[in-house]
């Protein structure tokens, strides 16, 4: 290796300038290398009976997991398996009716190569992501895609740059080819993905999250003022609800409204609940979204909403506290 020249800024920041152009002219012009191979490729994992295998080798291995991990969070099963570690033993992960995606840029890999017999005597599909269409590979593909690129980003044109790129970009566009041809919509994505924050947006219901029973406050209409401060403190919500003799909610009053009348100087002893609620209380159904409750309180500006059920009877309670501990907001 040569001794390193004096770093130069100015000299960084114009090879970024061009490895960025390099790679968008590579993908630009993978768009129209497409064909046949590509929509057949996306016929064959749209009516596959098992799961998108996908391989490679170095670099091409390291795309390869990534690919096989948006194909499986968007409706595609898949998974990665290293091709080094399926000629000694990996290979019994596959079986009839899968589709192997195997990514060579070369396609010229020993080991993706080696296992070309026993995927045969398998009986997979074998769609292969290529730079070269002559290549053994491909010669070998029951569908071809091109990965061909004119030029490394790479200085000596030897480093998978672009070639990666359009590797990535190509793993991506299968995807999303799929997820639209399987009609894969946003609550799909979020039962794929319940620990983020899509899933528990899409997944996580107010009756999930809402105190019910013993836990939610509640008086009647006719409650002394001590009755509604001893139900506020005891339930630790920051309100109290009033219902009628049916459970249905008449109102709802507040610490911010208890604060209001003690700065009004009000006598409190002698009213009661239906004297100070607020009527017509914001409620959501308890068979919605949490993030519906949210919208409510945000729209309304308010920090609890009443869980109601078809009948319209309360049925429980929540605040933008119990939101925030469930990351909903």
């Amino acid at each position: 290796m040569n001794p390193a020249r004096p770093f130069d800024p100015h000299r960084a920041l114009q090879l970024a300038g061009e490895t960025f152009q390099i790679e968008a002219q590579a993908l630009l012009a993978l768009a129209a290398r497409q064909g046949d191979g590509f929509t057949r490729s996306v016929l064959a994992m749209l009516e596959c009976r098992g799961r998108v295998i996908v391989m490679g080798m170095g670099k091409s291995g390291h795309v390869g997991r990534k690919i096989a991990a948006t194909l499986a969070s968007t409706g595609t099963p898949a998974f990665f398996v290293h091709p080094a570690e399926a000629g000694h033993g990996d290979l019994g992960m596959l079986m009839s009716g899968d589709v192997v995606l195997a990514i060579s840029n070369s396609g010229e890999s020993d080991e993706l190569g080696g296992l070309l017999p026993a995927m045969r005597r398998i009986g997979v599909t074998l769609v292969v992501m290529t730079g070269r269409a002559e290549s053994t590979l491909a010669r070998h593909a029951d569908h071809v895609i091109s990965s061909a690129v004119d030029k490394e980003a790479c200085p000596l044109n030897l480093a998978p740059t672009a070639s990666t790129t359009a590797q990535m970009a190509l793993g991506d566009a299968l995807a999303v080819a799929l997820l639209d041809a399987r009609g894969f919509h946003e609550d799909d994505f979020a039962r794929s993905h319940p620990g983020g924050s899509l899933g528990r947006k899409l997944l996580i219901h107010v009756r999930d999250l809402m105190r019910s029973g013993p836990a939610l406050p509640r008086v009647g209409s006719r409650a002394s003022f001590v009755e509604m401060l001893g139900e506020m403190t005891g339930k630790g919500l920051g309100f109290t609800t009033v219902v009628d003799d049916d459970g249905r909610a008449l109102g709802i009053f507040t610490d911010g409204d208890l604060r209001r009348l003690i700065e009004r100087g009000t006598d409190l002893r002698a009213l009661h609940a239906e004297d100070v609620m607020h009527r017509q209380p914001r409620c959501v159904s308890a068979d919605a979204l949490a993030v519906d409750a949210a919208e409510v309180m945000e729209r309304h500006r308010v920090t609890s909403v009443l869980a109601v059920d078809a009948d319209g009877r309360m049925v429980g309670a929540l605040n933008s506290n119990d939101l925030m501990r469930a990351k909903v907001i």
